[in-house]
């Protein structure tokens, strides 16, 4: 009912429809001159608190409730005549809604600073939802209504977002390390943070029930930064991946050596490393051989080497002395292999 129509009968009652009141007093201006006899009818989610004489006297739960003032019918009217017929003894009721509230947000409005022990000195943003019920309705009333005809939870939900930031604060300055290890500990963060502030919320007769964390956000610079260590990581991760299909590599061609051919599947598998071996150290292809050298050919192993050079640097046979066959000394060129004098086939002496 409205409210003077209500005060006017003598039945007080509220039916909340908004979805979001959490206090309506009756009267909702001024005060009342509730009679004796008034009928309170409360319902299964609310409590009243009943005022007497600017003090709270009553907090009556669900059902109906006889009040009892001074303010007899006709009798007071005729007393207080002193007082331009109204009477002294003022009496209002606050109805409290009960109900769990839930999807009211928090966040910081300006970006907090906080210093990484990786990153330095950020600014960060957050962001989230938490869920309220009163507890205490004459607490409540007392801490934060006041005299207030009617409150809902956008008036309170302001101050209450100032608390839990701040809380947030010293949080992460006496626990967080580092952004990098931030999205794990949302959950851990999330609990704790509802613990500390149990006490602030039950100073003024409330209950935090939820409470969550949905973002931690530093600045766009910043989280470049964080983009950019997260792909380094991916490479590495790449580079194993690649080492691991090679080796699936090598071992699927050594059994697929029946059907290319044995040859081919041992020459595939010795080549195998040598031509992965970029892509395993660096993540890079194959460069090109160098041109080969020009030079001399060793005598002995046929190594190109330096013209210049004294001794072969593969097998060290000493290049400008003479040959000769071991068998009868004679000399020889470096084409003979069988000696033109006594058709000895170890021909090469020096």
């Amino acid at each position: 009912m409205g409210t003077n129509h209500a005060v006017f009968l003598e039945v007080i009652e509220w039916l909340e429809e908004s979805g979001k009141g959490l206090v309506h007093r009756i009267p909702e201006s001024g005060s009342g001159e509730i009679k004796f006899g008034a009928q309170l009818t409360v319902r299964e989610s609310q409590a009243a608190v009943f005022f007497y004489q600017g003090k709270a006297v009553a907090v009556f739960g669900p059902g109906r409730h006889t009040l009892k003032t001074l303010n007899i019918p006709i009798l007071t009217k005729l007393l207080s005549t002193p007082w331009a017929m109204t009477s002294p003894l003022r009496a209002e009721v606050y109805f409290v809604n009960l109900k769990t509230f839930t999807n009211l947000k928090w966040g910081t409005r300006d970006p907090v600073a906080f210093r990484d022990s990786q990153l330095g000195l950020i600014r960060l943003r957050a962001f989230g939802v938490f869920t309220l019920q009163v507890v205490s309705p004459d607490i409540f009333i007392n801490s934060l209504v006041g005299t207030q005809g009617i409150v809902d939870t956008e008036e309170i939900e302001a101050y209450l977002n100032q608390v839990i930031v701040s809380r947030l604060n010293d949080y992460l300055g006496e626990t967080l390390d580092t952004l990098l290890n931030l999205p794990a500990r949302y959950d851990e963060m999330s609990e704790a943070l509802s613990e500390r502030l149990k006490n602030d919320f039950s100073r003024f007769g409330l209950s935090l029930g939820q409470l969550f964390i949905n973002a931690i956000t530093p600045p766009q610079e910043v989280q470049q930064a964080i983009d950019d260590r997260s792909r380094m990581e991916v490479i590495q991760d790449m580079n194993k991946l690649m080492q691991m299909k090679t080796a699936m590599a090598i071992e699927k061609a050594a059994e697929n050596e029946s059907a290319v051919g044995a040859g081919m599947g041992a020459g595939l598998g010795i080549m195998m490393p040598g031509i992965m071996a970029p892509y395993i150290a660096g993540g890079m292809p194959p460069q090109q051989s160098a041109p080969q050298q020009t030079g001399t050919a060793c005598p002995k192993c046929r190594q190109v080497v330096s013209t210049d050079a004294r001794f072969c640097s593969q097998c060290g046979h000493p290049l400008h002395a003479p040959i000769v066959c071991i068998q009868c000394g004679k000399p020889l060129s470096s084409q003979d292999r069988f000696c033109p004098a006594c058709g000895h086939s170890s021909i090469v002496k020096n």
